[in-house]
């Protein structure tokens, strides 16, 4: 058969032969057959195997027919709410309701439920109570075991309970799934399925699980948060696959236990290729093109995926607990083979968007000693210091740009994924840099330092402010060798844990001497599974135990994002009242150290009841503008400071 799209409805199925599918995929997206959707890899994975996967795509919760599409499929349900946590998606860092989904049809929000998973599978139970259901993606993954669930404020119990669903697989699955659908299709029940690397599944007792660790009760957490911190750093200890221990989780009012598998082996480079190499068609189903296609294909239609995994550790980042600390590579030879569908495409301009991954410029495990030992458990690559053992060569990726620099067809190789300049810093050889300047920066470099005041840094798990600021003195100095005007957009990140008024204050201050202003704040976000949403939970950092300060308070974290856009009349009544509770004052004034004058921007001055401001003052306020935004630091002044797309 031609390659073409999986079925989405009964009339698909028939153009097929096809009389019940294998396997039926609930997804909470809109279906893109692309390799960087989860849902696109899985049904191809399973179609590679020789299983008839059919795909229903954002179904009408509200109504059970809808899960009828495809009728009931002979081995079982996948669910997938999609390639984001459905509860991110929907809603942003304050709980106010997006206005748009770029995973859906014409950008249209509610098209699918919040919790989608689990609003799914309780769909799929009402009509298939006595079918498998198997449930896995991102929301999944990070919710595997008790977590604590932001927009409820609250510790929800292991995704798997609620969903009602029989196995759940967490981090990328191609060899959990196989390994599944094999024992399903050779006739074993889905309830004896126990023993899949990478699977999460309840049991009525531990007797029969061997070599494992038990949690604290779910009880016993909602009782003492200090508990669930220490319970959640066991977690973050074991998710190595050849280190990690059987994790077993009590609920003592559901008189079961949830118990979590050690994760899948990652994925060679010959697996790996073979993965990126199944027949994707490369984007959205075209019965999406009335509404105006989906809007996420857009960033990844040419963008190459070059590795997964990272060893970064980033405490605000669920990396760890997804896909994993140890890097995995595709081949030359594969990227190449895909860049040139790429460059076939009609819509191709001659310019690749990225290559790269989690990030960029890791092309191979930190050290050797993980291919075979894991990784440290409690110790980590780059921080606080880079480890001795630490491998650093930019050569593979290097060369691996210059072959696709040297593609015909190809103007322009972008990288877009971020680049992690510490490590870049460890490099002896400035071989990479030199020509990640000459020929990769798109006029602009992103990068992540989140912040410039070192105790907020520690708890974000970054390098300090000074390994910043030796990276930017380093591409500064090969702009002006190579005659380039190229600058840098730094993502910054506001009321992380560990950041006060006070850091949050010196974050303001490195800005205007930057000559910048962000228009747009990444405030933090505190997502399931990461060390950072633990932090902001109990009040401690489960790595330490330690107690941390944690801005919870809605008006402080309005006055620590404000502060990062001094500038903006909008926020002068927060940031003077962020400077008065911090005491800096002196940042309160006419010179050119201070962020704001002693009153309100001229328009605001003249609103009923305020007084205007003498013309002498506005005379001063002139002479003590800051320099131009382009002036310092090679920093951009521009609208790129926006949030940074998820992976």
């Amino acid at each position: 058969m031609e390659r073409d799209f999986l079925p989405i409805s009964r009339a698909d199925m028939d153009r097929r032969g096809w009389d019940q599918c294998d396997f039926v995929y609930v997804i909470g997206d809109a279906y893109v057959d692309h390799p960087t959707f989860g849902h696109a890899i899985i049904s191809r994975v399973l179609e590679d195997a020789g299983y008839k996967v059919g795909i229903i795509s954002q179904p009408d919760w509200k109504d059970p027919e809808s899960i009828l599409a495809l009728g009931e499929p002979r081995l079982a349900f996948l669910v997938m709410g999609g390639n984001m946590d459905s509860m991110v998606n929907h809603y942003s860092v304050s709980k106010h309701r997006r206005k748009t989904d770029a995973f859906t049809p014409g950008g249209v929000i509610g098209k699918r439920p919040d919790h989608a998973t689990v609003v799914y599978c309780n769909l799929i139970r009402r009509t298939f109570p006595r079918k498998p259901v198997i449930v896995g993606g991102i929301e999944a993954s990070l919710r595997r075991l008790a977590h604590y669930d932001y927009w409820s404020d609250s510790l929800k119990r292991s995704l798997l309970l609620d969903a009602q669903a029989d196995l759940l697989l967490y981090g990328m699955g191609e060899k959990s799934i196989l390994e599944v659908a094999e024992a399903l299709d050779s006739g074993l029940n889905i309830s004896d399925i126990t023993y899949v690397r990478g699977s999460v599944y309840k049991a009525p007792d531990p007797e029969n699980v061997y070599d494992y660790l038990t949690l604290p009760s779910y009880e016993a957490l909602c009782a003492d948060r200090k508990t669930y911190a220490q319970s959640f750093y066991t977690q973050f200890c074991n998710t190595d696959p050849f280190i990690a221990k059987r994790l077993v989780e009590p609920y003592e009012k559901e008189r079961c236990y949830v118990v979590q598998n050690p994760p899948q082996e990652p994925l060679t480079t010959p697996e790996m290729d073979r993965v990126y190499a199944l027949p994707y068609m490369r984007t959205y189903h075209p019965s999406y093109e009335k509404a105006g296609g989906v809007p996420a294909i857009e960033e990844v239609k040419f963008s190459l995926t070059s590795n997964r995994g990272c060893f970064g550790g980033c405490s605000f980042c669920a990396l760890t607990f997804h896909q994993g600390r140890i890097v995995q590579t595709r081949s030359h030879e594969a990227i190449i083979e895909e860049a040139k569908q790429i460059i076939q495409d009609p819509d191709f301009k001659g310019y690749i968007h990225d290559v790269g991954g989690p990030t960029a410029n890791f092309r191979h495990p930190s050290c050797q000693k993980q291919l075979t030992k894991g990784v440290c458990p409690n110790r980590q690559c780059l921080f606080p210091t880079p480890c001795k053992n630490l491998q650093v060569d930019h050569k593979d990726y290097l060369e691996l740009l210059r072959k696709l620099r040297a593609l015909p067809g190809v103007k322009k190789v972008f990288i877009r994924s971020g680049i992690r300049f510490d490590y870049v810093l460890c490099d002896k050889d400035d071989t990479f840099l030199r020509e990640l300047v000459q020929y990769h920066v798109s006029g602009q470099l992103k990068v992540a330092p989140e912040h410039v005041a070192d105790p907020v840094l520690k708890m974000m798990g970054k390098p300090s402010n000074t390994v910043y600021q030796k990276f930017i003195a380093r591409y500064q100095r090969l702009n002006e060798k190579m005659g380039k005007k190229q600058f840098v957009v730094p993502y910054l990140m506001s009321s992380h844990p560990g950041s006060t008024l006070k850091e949050a204050v010196t974050l303001a201050e490195y800005l205007r001497d930057l000559g910048y202003m962000p228009e747009q704040v990444q405030d933090f976000y505190p997502t399931p599974s990461t060390i950072s949403t633990v932090m902001y939970y109990t009040g401690r950092d489960p790595r330490t135990m330690e107690p941390v300060y944690v801005p919870t308070n809605p008006h402080e974290k309005a006055m620590q994002r404000a502060l990062i856009q001094y500038r903006d009349p909008k926020n002068y009544a927060l940031v003077r009242e962020a400077l008065e509770k911090a005491g800096r004052q002196d940042l309160i004034g006419f010179g050119k150290e201070c962020l704001i004058r002693p009153y309100p921007p001229k328009k605001d001055a003249q609103k009923p009841g305020a007084k205007k401001p003498p013309q002498k003052a506005e005379k001063s306020a002139r002479k003590g503008r800051p320099a131009d935004r382009r002036s310092r630091g090679g920093q951009a002044p521009s609208r790129e400071g926006r949030p940074r797309k998820k992976r």
